[in-house]
């Protein structure tokens, strides 16, 4: 339980980003109650694929507190990354309740009102969301009369299902080149994207490139610039994938513009036939529940800036991508922007506002 003696702050999500809050809240002398919708405090982690391995070294993806266990220049694999993130729950001094869904945030005078969707209501000095994100699936011309298989990569898990098969995965980033290549195994595989893939060596000058990211001061460049810096979305590459890509293992295609029946309609107009089309096109921000509120914009997205709402004092978002830098939705760099909104967060639930008479 939460000490009442201190502001109560409401972490809505129970995964990395809300782990990260709660400590930080609770650094900042704050009393966090953390809400997850599952049953256990790990985020999204257990529904990934199951082959899925960090880009980030283990020493560079632990939360603060806690080290990651085991050789720390190995990737540790998606299992190590929820046992681990159940092994630092238990270590915040937070009030975590899982199976606890919000279903809407209220304000309340100067504070909010979290009601949950089993009814409870929890007065809150200040609010963090720090739900993640949900599949972002593009609308497709044709899709509605396409007879092969449309998923998400939210919703792939191994390559057993599609062996012999001909798929077309979507997307030019980590996710679709990594499940792209593992498909190559047992089907015949296609990336199609608008852009080409950028590639980003994992090692350099004999250390990882997340060594150089966080020794160069890399992860502080904000978005703003590294629009003008990097090409696109950058795939951390180990050798494996830009060799496949080039020898044409894993072929590469500008984005199709149509499906139609069982086939795809590529852009210089020809046409294949296709099972599976994957969409590894990723994610946008999971805040419905904030509609009511006045939060989001018409597209559901979170009115910010580095994390602080932008339309209500008190309220915080960590986990969004590019939310401050590089690294802001990962393992390794969450904990630097849960402690940047909860100075400011903890000074307004402080009353810093009625101190100097406003």
């Amino acid at each position: 339980m939460v000490n009442t003696s201190e502001p109560v702050i409401v972490v809505i999500g129970g995964g990395q980003s809300g782990l990260a809050a709660a400590h930080a809240a609770r650094e900042a002398g704050l009393a966090p109650v953390v809400l997850e919708a599952s049953d256990r405090p790990v985020g999204a982690w257990p529904s990934y694929y199951d082959s899925l391995t960090l880009f980030s070294p283990a020493r560079f993806s632990a939360l603060p507190g806690l080290k990651f266990p085991g050789d720390p220049e190995r990737y540790p694999h998606r299992d190590e990354v929820v046992a681990y993130l159940e092994a630092y729950a238990a270590t915040v001094d937070a009030d975590i309740r899982t199976r606890t869904r919000a279903a809407s945030v209220e304000q309340s005078g100067r504070g909010f009102v979290v009601r949950t969707d089993a009814g409870e209501e929890i007065p809150a000095a200040g609010v963090v969301v720090a739900t993640g994100s949900r599949p972002l699936v593009p609308e497709l011309p044709g899709a509605d009369g396409f007879t092969g298989e449309v998923l998400h990569a939210a919703d792939y898990r191994n390559r057993a299902p599609y062996a012999g098969k001909r798929v077309v995965v979507v997307g030019a980033g980590n996710s679709a080149v990594q499940i792209g290549y593992e498909l190559t195994e047992t089907a015949s595989v296609t990336l199609a994207s608008r852009a080409p893939v950028h590639f980003l060596p994992q090692r350099s000058r004999g250390q990882d490139v997340h060594h150089w990211a966080v020794t160069s001061g890399f992860d502080l460049l904000p978005p703003a610039w590294l629009v003008h810096l990097a090409p696109g979305r950058l795939v951390n590459d180990d050798g494996r994938y830009s060799k496949a890509v080039a020898s044409g293992l894993l072929e590469r295609r500008e984005m199709f513009t149509a499906l139609d029946g069982d086939q795809v309609v590529w852009a210089d107009g020809s046409r294949e036939r296709v099972d599976v089309v994957l969409l590894a096109t990723g994610y946008v921000p999971n805040a419905a529940f904030l509609a009511g509120l006045g939060a989001v914009d018409a597209a559901g997205m979170p009115v910010h800036s580095g994390g602080l709402s932008a339309t209500h004092p008190g309220l915080a978002f960590v986990g969004l991508e590019f939310q401050r830098s590089f690294a802001s939705n990962t393992l390794r760099g969450v904990s630097a922007d849960a402690v940047h909104v909860m100075a400011p967060l903890a000074a307004y639930a402080c009353g810093a506002a009625t101190a100097v008479g406003l």
